[in-house]
């Protein structure tokens, strides 16, 4: 706009004033302000972006002429000005900071060889603020603010000399009993370290990871692995997992450190790593817990380390794939014949070694990582895949040391079984047609129809045997029955089996419990079930009875004959039929959390959870809305999604309104009215949750970058309880590291989870160390709602600033 206007007003004979004003008019546009509108709004627009007033004040002193090249200036300053004036989001300001450290980490970069990281990099100061920076951003507190708490100079000087103390900037919390197990943190200096060094080896390492690898790195998380499962995998036949496990020992950890000698030369980072090691606060466990779930005990460099570790099996992986691919020179993949000229060079290369091989027709490998879970997938022979199976074991086993259940099952892809991966099952289904679609909703609509008819007959049979119930009762006081004076009457004759002292209605239970013997009712499901079945139906008359067991016998060969019937009228369209591979959310795993979280009763039912009582009603609110938050981030794309909105409805938000009602010891529905704009934030149908997603598609999925937000997209739901108000004689600040407010409360953490299996990713924390059982932190307010909300983890939380 500028380069076509400019022109113009240059070549003209327009006095020099109108020319700055038509300036200002265009500049004043170009930053989305205008001219049009209320006086106020004009006067302050043009007092913040017009020079128009101080160029006429100097041309009026003479002091000298405003040059268009000077103008143009001031444009270009105000233009900076208002990109500074945009606030950046969390993700903006980590990766900008993240930038300035790799800036530092690419000078060291000399021979093929990353040299001098420790020294040159990591101790120096700004480095270690801006790691610092990294951690406060993580835990949602404003960089902006002063924090004088550390003393980067003297943290370059010991880490340059050599002479940081990890032990001394370490503390342990044990559990209580007769299990002494010890779980050993960080202090807040040496997870700044922590988190120098992770961006450092972020920062050399990420060029080089395989593409195979989706957990903890930017861009490649839970989704994207899921993502290539189900669109990138076509037709396999076979798939399968490893479970690999294997506590960080010397042995793995040489190993890593000659890994990393391959791109780092670092003795001193080397050194640092052992210390770590040394002191336990560096925890490394393959297959002990899943990963990105933001738990203390986890830390922040283990997905780092895991990744730098399994990539050497990545690349592995890469090979394999060419033994079993590129040596067949008549691979048929969808009916054409590959002519690679890659593949003619890889199989070339390959065809000496491997040449026995080579009768392994139409065979396919495909691979997926998840930090240590492992996924394959196979097309082709059985055979091919116990081989490739084989070799994949033997080579963790014996090059890398670890320990693989070499038992896990090969299971056929179109197999009615579904594998477990990543806290889900995933299963290869047949993709209907419309009119396959339409033929079984109309089943549904005659099984649910057969249903409705079914539930309204045993309503009225057992009502009839209430009746019967209640009027041999009532005929059986002795106030209104006059048989008895009559000896030869049958209730005279029963009477004589009275016990002394047995009341009446106690009498007729006991001929209850006789008859019921008599009629052998050990099996039947409930009373109302005796009641219908052996009280009423019999009375019904026989016509009425036959014909509605012969309605729901057609009905129930319907159903069962309907795949049949539809494969007969439609053999076009399930001859066309599409395979597709489906993510299943674990439904009955989110059910057992809710039960061990107190939301529901064995029976199913919501309940209250007394643990929240004594705290806001936002804050409540805040815990359950958490839930729904974890579950939209996690299972929106999965095909049985809507089971899970269900569940929303029905349990989580029964259970907050329960929650809220038992607080105010008032009646239900005066809860959802009382705060029904509160508890809009938890979502009651399928199309809000929807539009909740679609708000900001791309930002979400920026926000949620595993390897730079690592543990927060993940971040396990922790049961807190308030354990008391903090008064003047009893200050308390917040727990969370580099936050300067106070924490007007100090809450109690539940440890509702302590197994390790099923991993089940379900949005509540899974094996929280037991010796966090009872710890009591110090919260803000804002930060125990980022807390609930999944804003920040129980990595941000400093444990050792309880005295």
């Amino acid at each position: 706009m500028w380069f076509v206007w400019l022109p113009r007003i240059c070549k003209g004979s327009l006095p020099r004033s109108r020319i700055l004003q038509n300036m200002n008019l265009v500049r004043v546009k170009l930053f989305g302000f205008s001219y049009m509108g209320r006086p106020l709004e004009r006067s302050k627009a043009c007092a913040d972006y017009s020079t128009l007033a101080d160029v006429n004040d100097n041309i009026d002193k003479g002091t000298g002429k405003m040059t268009l090249a000077k103008d143009l200036a001031f444009v270009v300053d105000e233009s900076s000005k208002a990109d500074e004036r945009k606030a950046k989001s969390r993700m903006e300001l980590k990766r900008s900071l993240e930038l300035r450290i790799k800036k530092r980490v690419k000078e060291q970069y000399f021979n093929g060889k990353f040299k001098d990281l420790m020294t040159k990099v990591i101790a120096n100061q700004e480095t270690l603020h801006d790691a610092y920076n990294c951690i406060r951003i993580n835990a949602n507190v404003d960089i902006a603010l002063d924090n004088d708490n550390i003393s980067f100079e003297s943290m370059e000087k010991e880490l340059s000399g050599g002479c940081f103390d990890v032990g001394g900037n370490t503390f342990s919390i044990a559990t209580k009993g007769a299990r002494n197990e010890i779980l050993v943190l960080p202090k807040l200096k040496l997870k700044v370290v922590q988190e120098a060094i992770r961006i450092v080896l972020e920062v050399v390492y990420r060029p080089y990871f395989s593409k195979i690898s989706h957990g903890c790195r930017s861009g490649r998380g839970h989704h994207s692995a899921l993502k290539y499962i189900t669109k990138d995998i076509s037709n396999p036949d076979w798939w399968f997992t490893l479970i690999i496990s294997r506590k960080l020992d010397t042995c793995i950890l040489n190993k890593l450190f000659s890994i990393m000698g391959e791109k780092i030369q670092d003795p001193c980072l080397f050194d640092m790593i052992q210390g770590m090691f040394d002191a336990q606060v560096l925890n490394m466990e393959f297959g002990g817990y899943l990963k990105g779930h933001g738990l203390p005990q986890e830390g922040v460099l283990s997905p780092i380390l895991m990744n730098i570790y399994l990539d050497v099996f990545d690349h592995e992986l890469h090979r394999l794939s060419m033994k079993y691919e590129a040596l067949n020179p008549d691979v048929h993949f969808g009916g054409e014949q590959l002519h690679s000229k890659l593949r003619s060079w890889f199989r070339r290369q390959l065809k000496g070694n491997d040449i026995k091989n080579s009768s392994k027709e139409g065979s396919r490998i495909h691979s997926c990582r998840f930090m240590d879970e492992l996924f394959f997938a196979v097309s082709g022979s059985k055979d091919v895949a116990i081989d490739f199976k084989s070799d994949v074991v033997n080579y963790l086993h014996n090059c890398l040391h670890l320990d693989v259940d070499s038992e896990a099952e090969i299971l056929p892809s179109a197999g009615p079984q579904a594998i477990c991966f990543l806290g889900t099952l995933i299963r290869r289904t047949v993709k209907e047609s419309p009119a396959i679609r339409a033929a079984h909703k109309l089943k549904e609509k005659v099984k649910l129809f057969a249903s409705q008819k079914q539930e309204a007959w045993d309503v009225g049979t057992v009502r009839i045997g209430k009746k019967w119930l209640a009027h041999g009762l009532r005929k059986v006081k002795e106030s209104e029955i006059k048989h008895l004076a009559d000896r030869s009457s049958l209730l005279n004759q029963i009477s004589c089996f009275r016990k002394a002292g047995m009341e009446t209605d106690h009498w007729y239970k006991f001929l209850l419990k006789v008859w019921m013997k008599d009629i052998k009712t050990k099996a039947a499901e409930s009373e109302e079930f005796v009641l219908s079945k052996y009280v009423a139906e019999p009375a019904v008359p026989q016509e009425l009875r036959e014909s509605f067991y012969e309605f729901q016998k057609h009905a129930e060969e319907y159903v069962k004959s309907e795949t049949a019937m539809t494969l007969a009228l439609l053999p076009r369209s399930s001859s066309s039929s599409e395979t597709i591979t489906e993510i299943i959310a674990p439904v009955n795993a989110i059910k057992k959390r809710l039960l061990r979280y107190g939301l529901t009763s064995s029976q199913g039912h919501s309940r209250a959870i007394t643990q929240l009582i004594l705290q806001d009603n936002i804050q409540i609110i805040d815990w359950f809305s958490g839930i729904v938050c974890r579950w939209l981030r996690w299972f929106s794309d999965y095909q049985n999604f809507a089971e899970l909105e269900l569940i929303i409805r029905n349990q989580v938000r029964k259970s907050c309104i329960r929650t809220l009602a038992a607080k105010y010891r008032v009646h239900e529905s005066a809860i959802e009215k009382r705060f029904d704009l509160e508890l809009s934030r938890i979502p009651s149908t399928q199309e809000e949750e929807q539009e909740m997603e679609n708000e900001k598609p791309h930002s979400l999925a920026f926000d949620n970058d595993e390897a730079l937000m690592y543990g927060i997209s993940y971040s396990g739901l922790c049961l807190l309880s308030l354990t008391r108000m903090v008064s003047q004689s009893r200050p308390c600040g917040c727990f969370v590291m580099g936050c300067p407010a106070a924490a007007p409360s100090v809450y109690t953490i539940h440890v509702m989870e302590r197994q390790k299996f099923p991993g089940w990713k379900t949005g509540f924390s899974t094996c929280i160390h037991p010796s966090l059982n009872k710890r009591r932190i110090g919260l803000c307010k804002q930060h125990l709602t980022d807390l609930y909300v999944g804003q920040i983890s129980l990595q941000s939380i400093d444990f050792s600033s309880w005295k």
